[in-house]
C-alpha cells in the first residue's frame, strides 16, 4: 500500500507557521536533502567564509557522522531506498468486510447487499494490517485515523485518533493487538455508543526510530458506522430481539389506509439492505449540510431526516402533490417501496422525486431509519386532526343556517395519516419520556423554520404534556383534539353550539411484530376516550392552546345521531348505502330539520366538491329509535372521484324544543379491488419462475393506458407493464416471469396506475427454495 513518509523533525513544525533554519545553524541534516533552498544561497553569498558552497565528500561526510552517532547502528545511508526497508510501513488492510464474515454477522449488517464495511457503533469489529516488516511493541507505534465530513476536527469526533493499548474498554475509542503473524497484526478495534454515524475514511499511522509513514486513504476501506439498537449503552437501544428483527431488520411493511369503519392495508418494499441504499441514506443526511457533530445524536438525526424526506426548502428525497394531476411524475399510488425513490434521488444528484403523499413519505422515511440502524415503524391513524391555529381544537365554523362557512374552516381532518414512531430514550426531556417518539416526515406545518416533525414523545402527547419538545402539540391535536362546531351570531361573533370528543385518533394503527396482523396502539397515544385521565390530558394540553375557553360548551341532552355502515363499505363503481340513526331517550316529542350534504374529499381532508345536499324533518316519539335509508347513485359521484375515493357526509340540525344542537360527519371510502398475484410453479434460486397477474375493472367504463407496477425485493427489480385499455367491468390477467435471486420467504407486489381508477394494489407470499 503507498504510503506518505514524514521525518521526526517535519512532525514538530505541524500545525505551526513554516520557518527556515540557516545551513550552518542547523544541528542535523534532512537525509533526503540535496539542493539548497534561495535562503541559504543568499547566505553564502553575504558570509562566503560561514557558509561555503559543499560539495558531494560534504554530503556523504554529513551523512556518515549522522550514522557514528547512532543513527542506523552506524551504518552509512547514501540513499533512501535503505532507509524505506527499516521505516515502518503499512502494505495493506484487511477488514475482515465478506458479508458471512465474523465481523458482519456480529454487528447484524450481514443482510445489507453491499461489499462495503458496515458496522455499528458501541461494539468491537476486527481487522488486519499487514506492516513492512515485523511490529516491535518496545520501538514501534501504531495508531488508527477515521476522518469524516469535509472538516475534520478532533474536538467535534469527527476526527477521530484510535491509540494502540493492551486492552480495549468499553466506551472509548481504543484498538489492541489479538494476534500477531510476522509482519501481519490482528487488532481488535472498540468503538463508543455515542461515535457519529455516516462514512469514515481511513488511514493508519506508524512512528519508528527512522521516522513516521500514513498509508493513503483507500476508498474500499472506507468504514460505514451506524445506531446500534443490540447495544445497551446505545440511546436506540430495543431489549426485544423480536421488536429489532421486526422494527430494525425487516425489509417489508405494511401501511393502513382508508376511513375508521373501512381500513385497507398495502404492503410496502422497504428495501433497506437493498445494494447502494445505504449510500443513498448517507447522501440524504450529507444533502442537509448538517453538521456531522450532531450525527451521534439520534433526536438530532431523526429531525433532519424528517426534513430531508420532503422537499419544500430543503430540495429532499420527494416533492408532495395533492392535486390528483401527476403529470411528469409518478402518482403517489403506483409506488410499493422506497428503493426506486431512493436510487432516483441520488441518481438525479439530489432533485426531488415526483411525487409523494404521507404513506410515501413514511415508508421511505422507515427505510432510512432502519437503514441507519433506528428502530422505526410505520403508523397510520384515523380520523387524524390538521390543527392549522394552535388551538388543539379542531374547529368547524357554521353561519346562522348551520351552513359550513368554507373559508373560515381551515382546520380539517385526514380520513388517515400516515407517519412514523421510532425507538430512543430521551435524556434531553424529563425521565419516563423515552421509547416511542411520533415523527411526521410529511410537509405539512414548519417546525423552527423547516417542514419537520417530531421527535415527539408518545408518552407526553398521552398524558398532554405538550410543552415538551419536539412538536407534541401538534401530534397531540392529530390524535386527541375536540372538534368544536361554532356558530355565527347576527353581530358577526360565533359561539360555540356543540363538540365532539371521541372522533380523533381512531384506531391508530402499526403492522403487528413478526405478522401481518394489524396492531392497534391507540393506547399509546391516549388513555380510553371519555375516561377521567383522557379528560384531563385534553385539559392539560388545551390550556396550552389558542382556545383555552372552549371547554364550557354543554352536552348534548336528550337526542342522539349516530351514521352507520353495513360490512365493507361500499365498492367503486356501485352506489354507496348507509344508515342514520336518532334516538329520543326523553319521554316527550322531539322536533328537528335535518340538513346533509355529501362532499368528495382528498384523503387529507381537504374539500373537492359536494356532490348533494338534502334537508328532512323528522318527528321523534317519545323513546323512539329513528333509522333513516341513506343512499348515493354512483352517477352522482363518479366525475368528482379523487385518489383514495373519498365522501364525507355532514349531518346538522337543531331540536324544536330544546335548541339541542346535533352535528356529525361520517367519513367513508370506496372500496377497490385487489390485483390478484399467484405464482405457477414452485420458486427455486436461479430457476425462472412464472406469476399469473389477474385483476378485474369494476368500473362502468373503459380504464385507459393502463400500467401494472411489479417488485419484490430477492425476486424482481421494480419495473413497469404497459398493459393498455381494460375494459368496462373486464378481468384480465398476464404472466410475468422472474428468476428469484436469493432464498426465503419473499414477498411479490404489484399495483395498477391509470387516470379512472387509483389505490389498487396486490401482494403475494413466495418461499423461495435454495
Amino acid at each position: 500500500m503507498p504510503v506518505e513518509t514524514r521525518s521526526i523533525r517535519d512532525r514538530s513544525a505541524v500545525g505551526r507557521f513554516p520557518s527556515v533554519t540557516p545551513k550552518f545553524l542547523e544541528d542535523e541534516e534532512e537525509e533526503d536533502a540535496e539542493e539548497e533552498n534561495a535562503c541559504q544561497r543568499w547566505l553564502r553569498k553575504v558570509c562566503p567564509c560561514c557558509c561555503p558552497e559543499a560539495n558531494d565528500d560534504d554530503i556523504t561526510d554529513g551523512l556518515l557522522k549522522k550514522n557514528e552517532n547512532g543513527i542506523n547502528g552506524g551504518k552509512p545511508v547514501t540513499g533512501g531506498s535503505e532507509l524505506d526497508e527499516v521505516l515502518l510501513k503499512v502494505q495493506s488492510i484487511d477488514l475482515m468486510k465478506s458479508k458471512s464474515g465474523e465481523n458482519r454477522t456480529a454487528h447484524h449488517t450481514n443482510l445489507y447487499q453491499s461489499d462495503d464495511f458496515i458496522i455499528r457503533r458501541g461494539q468491537t469489529f476486527l481487522m488486519w494490517i499487514t506492516l513492512s516488516r515485523p511490529f516491535s511493541h518496545d520501538t514501534d507505534k501504531l495508531h488508527l485515523q477515521l476522518k469524516t465530513g469535509p472538516l475534520p476536527t478532533v474536538s467535534k469526533r469527527t476526527h477521530v485518533i484510535i491509540p494502540l493499548v493492551e486492552e480495549v474498554k468499553d466506551g472509548r475509542w481504543e484498538a489492541a493487538v489479538v494476534r500477531q503473524d510476522d509482519k501481519k497484526m490482528m487488532l481488535s478495534v472498540n468503538s463508543p455508543p455515542t461515535a457519529v454515524i455516516g462514512r469514515y475514511q481511513l488511514t493508519v499511522e506508524t512512528t519508528s526510530a527512522n521516522g513516521q509513514a500514513v498509508s493513503t486513504h483507500d476508498p474500499a476501506n472506507d468504514i460505514y458506522m451506524l445506531f446500534n439498537p443490540w447495544c445497551e449503552d446505545d440511546t436506540v437501544f430495543l431489549d426485544s430481539e423480536d421488536e429489532r428483527q421486526e422494527y430494525v431488520l425487516n425489509d417489508i411493511g405494511r401501511y393502513y389506509y382508508g376511513t375508521p369503519n373501512q381500513i385497507g392495508a398495502r404492503a410496502w418494499s422497504h428495501g433497506q439492505f437493498d445494494d447502494g441504499i445505504l449510500a443513498a441514506c448517507v447522501f440524504v443526511l450529507e444533502k442537509s449540510g448538517t453538521p456531522r457533530s450532531g450525527w451521534g445524536d439520534p433526536v438530532n438525526v431523526v429531525r433532519v431526516i424528517s426534513a430531508m424526506i420532503n422537499s419544500p426548502g430543503d430540495s429532499g428525497v420527494l416533492e408532495g402533490n395533492w392535486s390528483g394531476e401527476y403529470s411528469g411524475g409518478t402518482s403517489p399510488t403506483v409506488w410499493s417501496g422506497s428503493v426506486e425513490i431512493l436510487k432516483e434521488y441520488i441518481k438525479s444528484n439530489g432533485n426531488p422525486v415526483k411525487y409523494g403523499q404521507c404513506w410515501v413519505f413514511a415508508g421511505v422515511f422507515t427505510t432510512v431509519l432502519r437503514c441507519l440502524g433506528v428502530p422505526c415503524r410505520t403508523v397510520s391513524n384515523f380520523s387524524s386532526a390538521h390543527d392549522t391555529d394552535v388551538s388543539l381544537t379542531t374547529d368547524v365554523y357554521l353561519d346562522e343556517n348551520l351552513d359550513p362557512i368554507d373559508h373560515l374552516n381551515a382546520d380539517s381532518i385526514w380520513n388517515f395519516h400516515v407517519w412514523n414512531d421510532c425507538w430512543m430514550a430521551r435524556p434531553d426531556l424529563p425521565p419516563g419520556n423515552g421509547g416511542w417518539q411520533a415523527v411526521d416526515s410529511t410537509p405539512q406545518e414548519t417546525s423552527q423554520g423547516s417542514y419537520c416533525c417530531g421527535p415527539a414523545s408518545l408518552a407526553a402527547v398521552r398524558s398532554g404534556q405538550v410543552f415538551l419538545k419536539h412538536d407534541c402539540s401538534f401530534v397531540f391535536a392529530e390524535v386527541n383534539s375536540d372538534k368544536i362546531y361554532w356558530q355565527r351570531n347576527l353581530d358577526g361573533t360565533f359561539s360555540q353550539i356543540y363538540s365532539e370528543k371521541k372522533l380523533m385518533g381512531r384506531f391508530i394503527s402499526t403492522k403487528a411484530v413478526g405478522t401481518d396482523e394489524r396492531n392497534d396502539i391507540t393506547d399509546l397515544y391516549k388513555h380510553t376516550e371519555g375516561s377521567v385521565q383522557e379528560r384531563i390530558a385534553v385539559e392539560t394540553a388545551c390550556s396550552y392552546g389558542s382556545k383555552a375557553e372552549a371547554y364550557s360548551c354543554p352536552a348534548a341532552k336528550d337526542v342522539s345521531l349516530e351514521v352507520t355502515m353495513d360490512g365493507e363499505g361500499p365498492e367503486i363503481g356501485s352506489d354507496a348505502e348507509l344508515t342514520i340513526t336518532l334516538r329520543n331517550d326523553s319521554s316527550e316529542q322531539r322536533m328537528l330539520i335535518l340538513h346533509g350534504q355529501v362532499d368528495v374529499i382528498y384523503y387529507t381532508g381537504v374539500h373537492k366538491a359536494t356532490v348533494r345536499k338534502d334537508r328532512t324533518e323528522l318527528d321523534l316519539q317519545p323513546n323512539e329509535v329513528h333509522s333513516l335509508k341513506w343512499s348515493l347513485e354512483y352517477k352522482n359521484y363518479k366525475d368528482q372521484l379523487v385518489d383514495q375515493g373519498a365522501l364525507m357526509l355532514t349531518l346538522s340540525g337543531r331540536i324544536k324544543e330544546t335548541q339541542q344542537v346535533l352535528a356529525t360527519q361520517f367519513i367513508f371510502r370506496l372500496r377497490t379491488p385487489d390485483i390478484i398475484i399467484k405464482p405457477i410453479v414452485r420458486a427455486v434460486v436461479g430457476e425462472k419462475l412464472a406469476v399469473k397477474i389477474s385483476f378485474t375493472n369494476p368500473l362502468p367504463q373503459v380504464l385507459k393506458a393502463v400500467i401494472f407496477h411489479v417488485e419484490g425485493l430477492g425476486l424482481l427489480t421494480a419495473h413497469k407493464i404497459h398493459y393498455g385499455d381494460i375494459a368496462s367491468r373486464a378481468s384480465v390477467s398476464l404472466t410475468e416471469h422472474l428468476v428469484p435471486s436469493l432464498p426465503g420467504p419473499r414477498k411479490l407486489l404489484a399495483s395498477l396506475d391509470c387516470k379512472q381508477l387509483t389505490q389498487v394494489h396486490g401482494v403475494t407470499d413466495i418461499m423461495v427454495e435454495e
